[in-house]
This record gives C-alpha cells, structure tokens and sequence, in this order.
C-alpha cells in the first residue's frame, strides 16, 4: 500500500509538472496565429494594464483574412479599424483568430475584450452583447454559376443555397420556399460549395463577393436591395462593457478626420488576383504558402508530446487506483474512466477551453487547453491498456522476487513496469498516432496547427485539393517516423526475450 501512495504522489508530482511545461508553452504560443497592434500613447482607463484582445474569424476578406504568404498575421479592414482605435486609446493590441459560430461565445466567457468580424447589429445578438455605432454598411450579394446566375431571391426557391453559420445571411433566406439551406463555418467553404456543384448559389456580402469573383472569373454575383439602411457592422463587447463609449468616440473621430473613410478605400479597392479554375491538380499554387504550413508542423508535435506525456503519467496513476483495495479510489478511477470515454473529445476541449476562464477567471491559453483535454481523455484509455498490461505479467515474476526478498517497490518499478510497458508498447504507439491525427480537432479553438493552416491556404486561392494533400502528406510522414521509432524501440526491449 505504501508502494501505491508514494507512485501515486510522484505520478501526481510529475503530472502537475507536466501541466506547469504546458502552461509555459502555451503561454508562449498563444501569440500564435495572433498579431500585436503598437500602442502609440500611454496610460488610457480602457486598458489598464492589460492589452486589448480582438476576436476575429480571419476567412472574410477584405475585413479581415491570414496573410499566409507575409508571415501570417491577420489584415483587413476591421484590423486596420481596430489598430487605429486602439492606438487612441493608448492601448496595445492583440488579435485572436477563431470560426465566426465561437465569437459570442468568446465575448460571454471573456476570452476576448471585444469583437470586430464584419458581425451585423441584430435584435438576437442585442440579448447578448452590446454594440458600439456602425462602422460600415453593407448589402447582402447571391453569388452563383455565370451559366446560371441567379438575380432575386425569389428564384432561389426550392434551390440549394449557402450561407455562413451565425451570420444575417441566415435570416435572408429565412422566407425562402422549399429550398435547401447549407450553413458553414467559413465563406471560402461556401465558394468551393458552389464550384463543386454541391449547392446552387450563396447568399454573402458584398465585398466578400467582389474578392470571391476576382479569383474565381466563372462566378457571377448579384447585389441585393439594402433591406435596412440603419443596419450595418459593428463592434461588438461583452454586455456593460466600458470600451462601447470609448470606441464610439474614436470611431467618430476617425468619421471626422476622414481617416476610416481612407482604409475602406483602401481594402475595396484592394483584389488580388488568384489563379483558379483548372480542374487539374496544381501544386504550384502552394507557392508562397509551403513556409506557412510547415510551421504547423512545430505546434502538432508539441501538442502531441505533452498530450501523450500527460495521458501516460495520469494513466498510470489511474491504473494503479484501480489496482489498489481503497475503495474510493478504484470508484474515482472508474467513475473518471467512464465519463471521459462516454463524451465526444471535441466537446471536452470546447469545455475546458470556455468553461475554465468562466468557472475560475483562469484565461487558459488555447495549446494548453488543447493539451489538457487530449491528455485527459488519452489517460482514460490508457488506464485500462496499462492495467491490462500489469496483470500480463506472469504472477511467477511477483512470488519470485518476493522469495529473493526483493522490496516490492523494486519489483514492480524493476521488474513488473518495464514488462508491462514491453507488453504494451503496439497500443501505446497507437495512441500517439492517434494524438498526431486527432489534433486537428484543436483548430477549432483557433490552434493553427497544420489542418488550421492548409484551411487558411484554401481560403487564400480557393483551391481546397493541394493544401489538403500537402497536409496529409505531412500528418503520414510523422506517423511514419513514429512508427519507425517504436519499431527499434520494441526491437531493444526484446534483445532480452
């Protein structure tokens, strides 16, 4: 029994140390995938002692889109805004990506300060946050086939249409007769829909409708009739925010100066042209691009190690309650074992990742998050391989040692533990190919990891087949090393047998 409560303890110890190296990591990582405005004057009340956090949904060019050939910050119009009022202010700035459904959700758990998306004021979204005063406005735009462009709504029924999750969009088509609605997360998403035959049409804004056409020439848009001139983009903040104020009076100073007036002219007027259209595979169109996703590659192997650390070390210590006749003990470990198996992974990360800051004040950095959910729920499965694995080994071996008089604590860290780990070793490698894989779940909550990356590529050029191969051909090489590794690993520990 004393042998259990002191692995225990320094299993918790090393856990805990564990948690403490993620921390760090995240800390230091979470500025990725985000971009830091300069304060250019000091000491503001809207700011005091912390940055200002934007939360942006980075697909929805010119407002707001990833750079991914210039080093991958996020630019556009809203960014530009949000710099300016920010440099007002006397605060610094700091810009975090994430899908556009997770913004309100983001305000409500005060993960960021404000948000500026291209977000519509509506009377839904009034129940939860407050708005500043329209920055812009814009019209809404059916974007379609030229061999069969459509130009009212009223010839969308009983079509296919698309239109983007959460956004007012969704409320355009709302009044349409038998047709099928299709919402996503992204508006390139939408696009490659369309190009894919898969829907008829999508219903998006205006701008984000020139920029669609600039790169895809087979496309034709038709700009709708503004429903409500007082309706437009917005800022949004959390309800009773002290920053609405403040914002509005640096948005009308910027009105005044015709300094807001410049940047829309400036990101309007701004369409790159991208080569688009062939039905080939074409991988010169990752030129530019290759840097930015292979930086992926650091972030998916730095989850993966602490999630695999993380899930052996709490693994074993809920392998050894199960084995110990405490009670309380084996319940908590089976108990434990039963919830984390019995819920969807992904709905783990969402909780920790939103809950922790609301439930503690704790803003818990996204790799971090990422890293405890995976780790968490990877220990439930292993718990149950390493016991297995524990009561393999030969009960000879045990009364063996005992009869040399051999201490237990030895024994099982000696002699029991490294047969297990030899016997266990296939459905340990395993688990961490399935760590590499699975990781592209963390770009959800705004991780750019190598999946998060290829989706910001295909934003960029609207070609979804090269980014996506390149990717998984980078997720197949590293499972590959893995398993080559644990091939000579295995092959060491058997020289023994």
């Amino acid at each position: 029994m004393n042998l259990y409560k002191k692995l225990c303890a320094r299993s918790m110890l090393a856990v805990l140390l564990l948690l403490a190296v993620a921390s760090l990591a995240g800390t230091g990582l979470q500025s990725i995938g985000l971009q830091a405005g300069t304060a250019t004057a000091a000491g503001s009340d809207a700011c005091p002692g912390k940055p200002l956090v934007m939360g942006t949904s980075p697909d929805y060019p010119p407002y707001e889109n990833t750079d991914a050939k210039n080093g991958g910050d996020i630019v556009g119009l809203d960014i530009d805004i949000a710099k300016s009022i920010a440099a007002k202010l006397g605060c610094k700035l700091e810009i975090t990506g994430m899908d556009f459904n997770g913004l309100i959700a983001a305000l409500q758990t005060n993960r960021v300060d404000f948000v500026m998306s291209g977000m519509s004021v509506t009377d839904e979204r009034k129940q939860s946050v407050d708005f500043s005063d329209t920055y812009y406005a814009a019209r809404n735009t059916i974007v379609s086939k030229k061999k069969n462009a459509y130009e009212t709504l009223e010839q969308l029924d009983g079509k296919r249409v698309g239109v983007q999750l959460g956004s007012t969009q969704e409320n355009a088509v709302a009044g349409l007769k038998d047709a099928t609605i299709k919402k996503l997360n992204r508006i390139p998403d939408l696009i490659q829909e369309i190009k894919s035959n898969r829907i008829d049409a999508a219903i998006v804004e205006d701008a984000v409708a020139l920029d669609a056409i600039v790169a895809n020439p087979d496309l034709a848009i038709t700009m709708l009739p503004a429903e409500n001139a007082q309706e437009g983009y917005a800022i949004a903040f959390p309800k009773g925010s002290a920053l609405t104020p403040a914002f509005n009076e640096a948005l009308q100073d910027m009105d005044a100066s015709g300094e807001k007036q410049a940047i829309v002219e400036k990101w309007f007027g701004k369409h790159e042209a991208v080569t688009a259209g062939k039905h080939t595979i074409d991988f010169s169109t990752l030129n530019g691009y290759t840097s930015y996703i292979l930086r992926g590659v650091f972030v998916t192997l730095l989850f993966t190690i602490v999630s695999a650390l993380l899930g052996f070390i709490w693994g074993t210590v809920l392998s050894l309650f199960k084995l110990s006749t405490v009670k309380p003990l084996v319940w908590f470990a089976t108990v434990y074992t039963s919830v984390f198996r019995g819920t969807p992974l992904l709905l783990q990360l969402v909780l920790i990742y939103y809950a922790t800051p609301q439930l503690t004040g704790y803003d818990i950095p996204p790799l971090m998050a990422a890293g405890l959910a995976f780790g968490l729920n990877s220990a439930a499965y292993l718990s149950e391989t390493i016991r297995g694995g524990i009561m393999a080994v030969d009960r000879g071996q045990r009364e063996a040692a005992m009869a040399l008089g051999i201490p237990y604590r030895t024994m099982m860290i000696s002699i029991i533990f490294p047969q297990a780990v030899k016997n266990i070793l296939p459905a340990l490698v395993n688990e961490c190919v399935a760590l590499i894989k699975e990781s592209s779940l963390v770009s959800v909550i705004g991780v750019t990891d190598l999946l998060r990356r290829a989706s910001v590529v295909q934003a960029a050029n609207y070609r979804a087949l090269e980014p996506l191969l390149f990717v998984g051909a980078i997720y197949y090489v590293l499972v590959l090393i893995l398993t080559s590794l644990a091939r000579l690993l295995e092959r060491r520990l058997r020289r023994s047998d």
